[in-house]
């Protein structure tokens, strides 16, 4: 088997910033890998993730409960896997991924109340890694961010790319409890944390990224 390494954040963590950053300087050294962003918005997979972040079941993110949206990200994640990159990983390769099977532990788990949220990271587990077939990763690097300033970095995207937010992105009281949960399960799984904040402001994004390097050639060097 090969490696799988998984990059995870709240919204507005600097997730795709960071990811673009490690696979630049990767291919600068000449490492053999492949990518994979979830969801998969262009692919038929995503169809129930598309209607479900478009609101067509609920304007609120509780409006579908935590093991049901977790179904619509884990097949499309399924699919990709069958598809796209199970092969190559198969044979050794080595992917990077822009979310996995992490995020309905950070995003759908919130949704629980905090003494039942361990029962889902356990049932999560067992849907998409032994009951899906779906690689554990071997490093999940979770970056951490305090939710004021996810708010603003997601607030300057959206004047940036003229884009509208999702029912996700929208909900403020949502995106603070996606954090605290994000930071249970990091310690439930195992996951490494970056804090990416330092004395209530951002760290550089370089500086972030050297830290982000140093795990990710702890990771490589291991059998």
């Amino acid at each position: 088997m090969g490696k799988l390494i998984v990059f995870e954040g709240t919204d507005g963590s600097g997730k795709s910033t960071q990811f673009s950053l490690l696979t630049r300087r990767l291919e600068a050294r000449g490492v053999d890998f492949r990518t994979m962003v979830f969801p998969q918005y262009t692919e038929p997979s995503s169809a129930l993730i598309r209607m479900y972040l478009g609101g067509e079941f609920g304007a609120r993110p509780s409006d579908v409960n935590a093991y049901t949206a977790s179904t619509f990200y884990a097949v499309d994640r399924f699919a990709a896997f069958r598809k796209v990159w199970g092969e190559y990983y198969r044979n050794g390769g080595l992917m990077l991924s822009d979310r996995y099977t992490t995020s309905n532990a950070v995003h759908q788990a919130s949704k629980e109340p905090e003494q039942d949220r361990e029962k889902f990271f356990a049932w999560l587990y067992d849907l998409e890694y032994r009951h899906m077939g779906l690689p554990v990763p071997d490093l999940v690097l979770y970056l951490d961010v305090p939710t004021e300033l996810t708010g603003q970095m997601l607030r300057r995207r959206e004047h940036d790319t003229h884009t509208h937010a999702d029912i996700h992105e929208q909900n403020m009281d949502y995106l603070r409890r996606c954090r605290a949960t994000g930071l249970q399960a990091a310690k439930y799984y195992g996951w490494t944390v970056i804090a990416c904040a330092k004395d209530g402001k951002m760290r550089s994004i370089d500086d972030i990224h050297s830290e982000i390097f140093l795990r990710v050639q702890e990771c490589l060097k291991e059998n």
